[in-house]
């Protein structure tokens, strides 16, 4: 099927997730609008699920949702390597979290065949933090399956989890298996495969947006926890290159003050997200907080980024080894 010559790169809509844990930070940090009166805790920036979909906004192919570009220009929005998924295979998201989220896992492929699920690889990427601001993540030395169900029992599963001080800038890679929590007062920029399969152990024995607990899922979450993942730290990259695996390739750029860059080769695709400062890629104006679609067909010439106040960006890719 022939594709709309594109010439630049192009953004999609967000969908707003209510969440008890959720804010409304990003009304302060990104200026976005939205809904009223709720606790919005994710923002799906890049998703193609059967009950929720990305609808391009600007450029030759608004309108079309990104199932439909997938289906539809793979080769030319995605290259010609594109994985050969039913459905694109990344979800980008935001979270706002002013609350702390249920300390949960998700399940390897392995388990998760099993257990009706799909499997998540995740990374986390701090946008903002407040002060002492904390991931759950891993377990501490010394606990293993057993000591970890009684903790269940007990009602004491915090007391057993690794908590790890986090600020602005840093990450953290969340491979399938590693048990995680998201602490209060954090905004982070998660990059994962696509799936939607979460597995809760404890929710701080609070209630739902229903006024009820929301459901755990133990016996699942027991078979799925790594217990020989102890204590694990903040991410340390290879060069920009953050975190590279067989799901995605993040990799952080810098832009001085009036600066420009090529973003990428011809032949390759991206997911471009604005952590810091505003960029122009080829007329588009993209400021912080902003995510862009970098198609594959660009030519070196259709791929200049430029910056007057200096800019820090994400640029994720689909996985493997460069």
């Amino acid at each position: 099927m022939d594709t709309p010559e594109l010439k630049a790169p192009f953004r999609l809509r967000p969908l707003y997730m209510e969440r008890v844990w959720g804010g409304r930070m990003l009304e302060k940090l990104y200026r976005r609008e939205l809904p009223e009166g709720r606790p919005i805790g994710e923002s799906w920036e890049v998703v193609d699920r059967a009950d929720e979909q990305s609808v391009v906004e600007d450029g030759p192919l608004a309108g079309l949702t990104l199932h439909e570009v997938w289906m539809k220009h793979r080769a030319a929005v995605f290259g010609e390597n594109a994985p050969a998924a039913e459905r694109f295979p990344l979800l980008v998201k935001v979270l706002d979290a002013r609350d702390k989220l249920s300390i949960q896992v998700h399940p390897p492929a392995d388990v998760a065949a099993r257990l009706g699920g799909e499997p998540k690889t995740e990374m986390w990427f701090i946008a903002s933090a407040d002060k002492d601001a904390s991931l759950y993540i891993g377990v501490k030395p010394g606990v293993d399956r057993e000591a970890f169900a009684a903790a269940i029992k007990a009602g004491t599963v915090a007391d057993v989890v690794h908590r790890l001080p986090v600020k602005d800038g840093d990450f953290v890679f969340v491979p399938s298996g590693r048990l995680h929590a998201i602490g209060a007062g954090l905004v982070i920029i998660e990059i994962q495969q696509n799936s939607d399969t979460t597995y809760r152990v404890f929710d701080w024995n609070r209630m739902g947006l229903d006024g009820k607990p929301r459901a755990l899922h133990v016996e699942e979450s027991l078979q799925c926890i790594d217990f020989a993942d102890i204590a694990p730290e903040t991410g340390i990259g290879d060069g920009s290159i953050l975190v590279s695996c067989p799901y995605f390739i993040v990799e952080r750029v810098e832009l001085a003050e009036d600066s420009s860059m090529k973003l990428g080769r011809a032949g390759e695709f991206s997911v471009l997200t604005v952590v810091r400062g505003a960029v122009t890629c080829e007329g588009l104006p993209l400021r912080t907080g902003d995510f862009a679609i970098v198609p594959a067909c660009l030519t070196a010439r259709e791929r200049g980024v430029r910056t007057e106040q200096g800019a820090v960006l994400l640029k994720t890719s689909f996985g493997g080894t460069r």
